[in-house]
């Protein structure tokens, strides 16, 4: 298991260029964690079809303990990637949809990534799906968030109730 070891230590370094403000160097990072992570399912995929378990996490060589581990990690690094993104000067929001929406594949009720597709939703102009996951997001909300997160639901719930037309001049809020 060399390569999930390295998948978490490049995780790892990514969370500290993250904490440092190093987005690019943390993007870099977390997209190595991921192709170590690739690296490791294909390794063990490669056993001759005649002598792989039945069930799908076996089939890949993994106990399910060791499948959770990876799939954790795999669901750290992409709402990571999607919260550097969201740090850039000129933020693709098509990419951070791509990354979260991954994240909710596995874990549908990850608040991170429900709230932060909402905001890629809303900045690509999807403002109804924005809504959606905002509310998502807003009704698994840790306790203590509020502000900022706030503010667009507001501006979203406006829209919903025809009171306002969207603006895209909320980027200082993310």
């Amino acid at each position: 298991m060399l390569q999930r070891t390295q998948a978490l230590d490049f995780k790892s370094e990514g969370a500290q260029c993250y904490k440092d403000k190093k987005f690019r160097e943390a993007i870099g990072k977390y997209h190595r964690a991921l192709l170590e992570l690739k690296a490791l399912l294909l390794l063990l995929s490669q056993e001759p079809p005649g002598q792989r378990p039945p069930s799908a996490a076996a089939a890949a060589g993994l106990s399910e303990e060791q499948r959770q581990a990876v799939e954790a990690i795999e669901v750290d690094c992409y709402n990571s990637l999607a919260a550097c993104l969201l740090q850039a000067e000129l933020v693709n929001y098509e990419r951070v949809k791509e990354y979260c929406l991954k994240v909710l594949q596995k874990e549908g009720e990850n608040f991170k990534a429900l709230y932060r597709s909402g905001v890629a939703f809303y900045h690509l102009g999807d403002f109804n799906k924005a809504l959606y996951y905002l509310k998502e997001a807003r009704s698994r909300q840790p306790t203590g968030i509020r502000g900022q997160r706030n503010y667009i639901f507001k501006q979203l719930s406006l829209y919903a109730n025809r009171e306002i037309k969207p603006h895209y001049g909320l980027n200082h809020f993310f």
